[in-house]
């Protein structure tokens, strides 16, 4: 059978490296959803590829980006794809006529702004088209379960992209997590500098926030770590004048602090605390692109985690500053052989992960039920995380702490 063809949906740093103005300054200056499946369709893996955004004006120039960033590096990879819309053409719905173009069992990756997932997903899942989704799936409780609806009649699979699940020390931390007795305590932090807002202007504060952004990677790793346990009450607060300084839409939030309260389901004597922080307006040359590390406690242990430096740093004079990179997310230096060699980085991994998950589909080797069970982040996998997030929206923008609340068949819902 042949492998799923895949649509790129959005053209941004995220999925070519390309800001509109030139190459992205981040750790992403190639991107890595495109980088990855061109390498994964070199392997097999994945058939014809197409990728969409809102203005075709925009192709030739990332045409010329991956071609000399991505092709001329790694031994001539083809970069070939259909782009839509073609020519000077402006279209916000052009990803309709584009998914349009796929037929059933064929995927979609969405890499845009929060507020646009749920319309693109919703029309995709309807064609039954697989669909990848960046964090957060949606900006609503409401939106997330109306997906798994949808998808569970379509019969089709939704795969949110927590690739943080497949770092190699979360992964292991939550692992060891299960083994430590009652949950207790966990807080984190997640950071990136100033020159973030730059790149995000066009959203920022207005389609989305950090929290949506940047909690949501600490969110879904606790709230996989406790499985057997459930959110009840999300307070928020937000400090502001930073990003507004720089530009940003008025009321924009430099840093989000969520703090839940958890209760184990079987045993509702039993409270767990929570606090995750998240921040774009860190310092410009903290020497990490994103501070991240957690401290998780329970009744029988303790886990910490300091990602942000893994013992790697260079000095290079051009840079003026010495750095800490992480090739363990995206390795981006050949192989021997002269092709991209970043299989084994967890960014890669967790498109990898939904692009074996989608051909095993396709082939009936497997079932949606049987995806869930595995804790791939699938939609039905991660709406404790979409229902923080959204609570801690609905915090900030009511000054109050909103309740989550366990309903019929085992969702939720906030009051």
């Amino acid at each position: 059978m042949a492998p799923v063809n895949v649509l790129m949906v959005g053209t941004g740093e995220y999925t070519t490296g390309w800001t509109g103005s030139g190459g992205s300054q981040s750790d992403k200056k190639v991107g890595v959803v495109g980088l990855t499946l061109f390498d994964l369709r070199r392997r097999g893996k994945v058939g014809d590829l197409s990728m969409v955004g809102t203005n075709g004006s925009k192709f030739p120039a990332i045409r010329n980006h991956l071609e000399k960033n991505i092709r001329d590096v790694y031994n001539g990879l083809d970069v070939a794809f259909t782009a839509f819309p073609t020519g000077d053409v402006r279209d916000p719905e052009a990803y309709k006529k584009a998914i349009d173009a796929l037929k059933p069992g064929d995927a979609i990756t969405i890499f845009t702004p929060d507020t646009t997932h749920f319309p693109i997903a919703l029309y995709a899942i309807q064609r039954k088209i697989h669909v990848l989704i960046t964090k957060p799936a949606t900006k609503t409780l409401e939106d997330h379960l109306a997906l798994i609806k949808e998808a569970d009649k379509q019969g089709v699979f939704v795969y949110v992209e927590h690739h943080k699940r497949y770092d190699p020390a979360y992964s292991d931390a939550r692992a060891k997590a299960k083994q430590l007795g009652d949950f207790n305590y966990f807080y984190s932090y997640m950071s990136q500098p100033k020159s973030q807002l730059e790149t995000f202007k066009a959203w920022a504060g207005k389609d989305s926030d950090i929290s949506y952004y940047l909690n949501s990677h600490h969110v879904d790793i606790n709230a996989s770590m406790i499985p057997d346990w459930r959110p009840f009450k999300v307070t928020a607060s937000g400090s502001r004048g930073t990003a507004t300084d720089l530009g940003c839409a008025e009321g924009t939030e430099d840093t989000i602090t969520l703090l839940v309260d958890w209760v184990k389901n079987d045993d509702p004597s039993k409270i767990g605390t929570a606090v995750y922080t998240a921040s774009w307006t860190a310092p410009q040359k903290a020497g990490v692109h994103s501070n991240q590390y957690f401290h998780y406690m329970a009744s029988q242990g303790e886990i910490r985690a300091n990602q942000a430096k893994r013992g790697y740093d260079v000095t290079d004079d051009n840079l003026g500053a010495l750095a800490w990179y992480n090739p363990f997310y995206m390795r981006y230096a050949p192989d021997e052989e002269g092709n991209f060699g970043g299989q084994t980085g967890y960014g890669y991994i967790s498109f990898e992960k939904f692009v074996d998950a989608c051909n095993l589909l396709n082939q009936k080797k497997v079932t949606l039920a049987e995806l869930d069970k595995r804790g791939l982040p699938t939609l039905r996998n991660t709406v404790v995380t979409g229902a923080i997030l959204h609570a801690g929206r609905v915090s900030l923008d009511e000054k109050r702490t909103v309740e989550i609340h366990k309903v019929e068949g085992g969702f939720l819902k906030l009051v």
